[in-house]
């Protein structure tokens, strides 16, 4: 039968109209789809939340609500690998088309008629992100039309570049893992950014089937889809060959990393603080707090169970924090891990004592060379004893800091009033805390109040500042604010090069920095703050339940840990600042008359107070006793143990006789030793300053070998 070319063009134009027809309602249809049923956008889904250091780093991150972990992706935050071997694999037109990809639809139904099984599929990235965004519980025809439909609605919203990051944020990759950030810090431990070839072909081959695929639990499976993923890269000619092929001899490893979790404290109190803020930026140095926590996870062994130890390390001119350890672990009950023990008010011992001094060198009462006793005194019935009770009799005042004697450090605050040590530390934003209903007493310099670990840093910040302290934070927004002068820049300068050379504790080699211990009363607390020119950190050691952990002391538990981190911190040692005009390093011999000896200027000043001083006695033997015996050891080759001397009270230098002999030199210290000649009866005897004497007679008796 012929076909009248009139009917044919008809029969065309009729088939064509229908086409248009049909299509024109489909279009319609999609457009009345979409205005009544619009896509879920991916803005909506939960994300972990994150504290980053200084430098954009994660110091922390916290599981969604669902036990999730969701981390803030985009594709600038990936290797550019990876984003080649996802594109290759998973669509290669991806740039191209419109959420849909008719080629790779009809290669994948080809393939699925001709072998019987799926082969490939036809998904584009852009249908696998409408999946994540409405899964469906069951995969049929209508849930995939459903998911074309949802795809060319996105492609209708959102850019290439946002469909790509979304992606690269929500697909699951095994467990409660989700986004290729949290996959790469999960499996490898670090950031996406930093992803080998094969890493990234393991991690573009997860999300097809994450959990048959897990490499911490099918680690045989996941190595083979990973060699899978780089065949085909290395079919579409997007990555070297000779690279691929030593990508594929990589072993997958079986590990699973803990998401990063460090500065605990500070991070659960900015979350709580700011509970819908996503992210928070802190002034930590991920370096440096990653050391810190290890120096003091590592610390802890040398400690029982209980105890607990605190850091803080600050820049002292800008206050900005750059390590903050508040416990050892987080999760040790038998530690308190969660106390945060920066914050804690602990009794803070001897670390106030530099600041006593200060203000003995600003108000003109002292010089680090004036002379001062360490003997009893009395002030109204306290009475100050020293760490190890005994006195050492006339010192400098830099003697008496480097051994944080007790009595002249007491001497000190009394003349300079210890009201006006509490006024000067609240002007610096610093927090010290007296007992209920108290006032500022004498008690306070040697540990009487409060104060955190993060204040009397703060406190420190003053020494290595010239004198101004800076409040310190984390707030990387914050500009930097210093507070009131603590002390005048001379004083701070006198402070500092007294502290500079008190000896690093044993063990501990030289590091260039100033420093002090403290060990508040009962053995509760062992501190020790140091500084050079430009860094301040404090350490705190004890207990959270402020129960005593005996024998423990500044110099030998929290010293060590300084110049450990100090060590490790990679820093190069900032010189302290020069001495200011008006600063100088003078003898006692040098000094005016006034400045020579504090006692006198004491004296006058405790007259006007009301202080009872006790009366300047006579030196007095309190070893050896009178009419005693004494057993000396006598050694092998002859010579003969020396005996020690110990006396109290008389006014020094002291000079020492044995029998009539004077002994060399002229001493200000209260001990003496005299070897002598042989067994039998002595005369001891001593003349103090004022030409005061005392004498024992002794027996010497030798030890038989």
């Amino acid at each position: 039968m012929r076909i009248s070319p009139a009917l044919l063009i008809k029969t065309t134009l009729v088939a064509a109209f229908s086409a248009a027809a049909g299509a024109g309602l489909l279009v319609a249809g999609f457009f009345a789809f979409d205005h009544y049923n619009p896509p879920a956008l991916p803005g909506n889904a939960e994300l972990s939340k994150e504290v980053l250091d200084a430098d954009g780093k994660l110091l922390r991150a916290f599981a969604t609500r669902a036990g999730r972990w969701r981390l803030e992706t985009s594709a600038s935050d990936v290797d550019a690998e990876y984003i080649k071997l996802l594109i290759a694999y998973e669509d290669q037109r991806f740039w191209s088309h419109h959420g849909i990809d008719p080629r790779a639809m009809l290669r994948a139904t080809v393939q699925l008629i001709t072998n019987g099984r799926i082969v490939s599929g036809g998904s584009t990235i852009t249908m696998q992100l409408a999946r994540l965004l409405e899964p469906r519980k069951y995969r049929s025809l209508s849930s995939k039309i459903f998911q074309m439909a949802r795809a060319l609605q996105l492609e209708m919203r959102l850019s290439k570049n946002e469909i790509l990051n979304h992606y690269l944020m929500l697909a699951p990759y095994g467990g409660n893992l989700e986004g290729v950030r949290a996959a790469s810090l999960a499996y490898f431990g670090k950031e996406p950014k930093g992803l080998s070839l094969a890493q990234s072909a393991l991690l573009v081959a997860l999300p097809q089937s994450p959990e048959r695929r897990r490499p911490d639990r099918f680690t045989a499976r996941a190595q083979k889809a990973r060699n899978t993923v780089l065949k085909r890269a290395a079919n579409s000619g997007v990555i070297a060959v000779g690279e691929i092929e030593r990508a594929a001899k990589t072993q997958v490893s079986s590990t699973r990393h803990a998401l990063p979790r460090l500065a605990a404290h500070l991070a659960d109190a900015l979350v709580k603080k700011e509970p819908d803020a996503q992210r928070h930026r802190v002034t930590l140095k991920r370096r440096l707090q990653r050391r810190m926590e290890k120096i003091v996870k590592n610390a802890t062994r040398r400690f029982n169970k209980n105890v607990s130890i605190a850091l803080i390390l600050a820049e002292a001119q800008t206050g900005k924090i750059l390590a903050e350890v508040g416990s050892p672990d987080y999760l040790d009950a038998n530690r308190a891990g969660w106390v945060d023990m920066t914050k804690a008010l602990r009794s803070p011992g001897s670390t106030l004592k530099p600041f006593i001094y200060g203000l003995g060198f600003e108000e003109g009462l002292i010089k680090p060379e004036t002379l001062i006793n360490d003997a009893p005194v009395n002030f109204a019935g306290y009475r100050p004893k020293n760490f190890d009770m005994q006195y050492q009799g006339e010192v400098s005042i830099k003697r008496a800091l480097q051994l944080s004697l007790n009595v002249p450090a007491v001497l000190v605050l009394e003349a300079v009033g210890p009201a006006r040590l509490m006024s000067k530390f609240s002007q610096a934003g610093i927090k010290a805390v007296l007992p209920p209903s108290d006032q500022p007493g004498l008690s306070i310099g040697l540990g009487g109040m409060g104060i955190s670990l993060k204040d009397l840093t703060q406190a420190y910040t003053a020494l290595a500042n010239g004198g101004r302290s800076s409040i310190l934070h984390s707030n990387p927004d914050k500009s930097p604010k210093n507070s009131s002068q603590l002390l005048q820049p001379v004083a701070a300068w006198h402070v500092t090069d007294i502290l500079s050379g008190t000896p690093p504790p044993s063990g501990s080699g030289a590091s260039g920095i100033a420093y002090k211990t403290g060990t508040s009363y009962g053995y509760r607390d062992a501190w020790s703050v140091g500084y050079d020119g430009r860094y301040v950190l404090g350490v705190w050691v004890g207990r959270a339940d402020n129960g005593p952990v005996p024998g423990i002391t500044g110099r030998r538990a929290a010293a060590p840990i300084l110049f450990e981190a100090f060590a490790k911190t990679g820093f190069e040692k900032t010189p302290f600042k020069h001495a200011p005009p008006g600063a100088l390093r003078l003898e006692n011999a040098e000094l005016p008359i006034t400045l020579q000896r504090f006692g006198k200027n004491f004296r006058t000043a405790s007259k006007v107070a009301g202080i009872g001083v006790v009366p300047e006695l006579p030196p007095e033997f309190i070893y050896p006793p009178a009419a005693a015996r004494v057993e000396l050891e006598r050694s092998p080759s002859g010579a003969i143990s020396p005996l020690v001397m110990k006396l109290q009270n008389g006014r020094p230098p002291f000079r020492w006789l044995a029998n009539g002999k004077v002994l060399p030199g002229r001493s200000h210290k209260r001990v003496a030793l005299w070897e002598p000649d042989g067994s039998g009866f002595s005369t001891l005897t001593v003349i103090d300053a004022g030409g005061r004497a005392a004498s024992v007679e002794v027996f010497i008796e030798l030890a038989q070998n």
